[in-house]
């Protein structure tokens, strides 16, 4: 079966998930002995402007709304089945 995220967006995704978002002066460091899916994910989110350092750092502003829309289908999908989000969650 052909696999419908490829790794490599798997990892990013993974990623930005881990983003706090409550401040834009807080981001992540990766150390160099992270697992080498992520510190790769973070060499591209870097190289694509989304992260201010190939080894994590801040978010811009492109990789904070990235973000911030990532964050917010985990929470959607997250909700218990039957829960539905309030309908202005739906168009934000």
């Amino acid at each position: 079966m052909t696999e419908f995220i490829h790794p490599e967006r798997q990892a990013e995704l993974e990623l930005l998930a881990r983003f706090p978002l409550a401040s834009r002066q807080q981001g992540i460091k990766l150390h160099r002995d992270a697992a080498p899916d992520l510190l790769a994910a973070a060499q591209r989110l870097h190289a694509s402007g989304m992260t201010s350092s190939p080894d994590g750092g801040y978010l811009t502003d492109a990789g904070f709304h990235l973000a911030q829309a990532l964050q917010g289908v985990l929470a959607v999908l997250s909700r218990p089945a039957g829960v539905r989000p309030p309908s202005h969650e739906l168009i934000e």
